[in-house]
Order: structure tokens, then sequence, then C-alpha cells
């Protein structure tokens, strides 16, 4: 299902806004997001943009669909054997403990 989303964003996104990483731009345009959740953190639509940008931004680096399904679910499996600490603060971020 995702692997699908990302192939029909993919046609998408290269008719409108063409061929290329756009690496620069798809960065300014996360920033830019970064600061309407700021504003409105309880309108998924805000974190959705952030999403679909970075899903964006992988497939531009030439890995497929599938790759960047597969990209996805590895990482998530190195979160979870990571160690994280105990308290987390509401406004610092969380990161794993670095061995």
């Amino acid at each position: 299902m995702l692997k699908e989303y990302i192939d029909r964003q993919k046609e998408w996104s290269k008719i409108t806004f063409g061929d290329g990483l756009r690496t620069i731009g798809l960065c300014e345009h996360i920033k830019k997001e970064l600061e309407e959740i700021e504003l409105k953190p309880n309108d998924p639509f805000e974190w959705i943009d952030v999403i679909i940008l970075a899903l964006d931004g992988a497939w531009r680096t030439g890995y497929s669909a599938t790759e960047v399904v597969n990209a996805l679910e590895e990482k998530q499996a190195i979160n979870f054997k990571r160690k994280w600490p105990s308290i987390n603060y509401e406004n610092k971020p969380s990161e794993h403990i670095r061995c």
C-alpha cells in the first residue's frame, strides 16, 4: 500500500516539479512545514506535509518505492533495538543512547 502511494506520488511529483534531487528546495520546504507544525501541532496535515516531502526526497536519491519502504522498515527495526532514555521531556529531542 505504501509502495503504491510512493509510486503515484513519484509520477505526479516528476510531472509537477521535474527530475533531479531537489535537496535544497525540499529541505527548505521541510523547514517551512516544521514552522507550521509549531504553530498548529494538532493539525495532522502539517505533519503529513513533512512525510510527503521526506518520501519525495527519498525516491529522488534513486531508490525505488520498494527500496524506500524497505529502508523505512529497516530503520524502524534499528530504532526498536536501540536504547532510549527513560525520561522524555516535552520540549527537548529524544535521542537514543550512544554507546
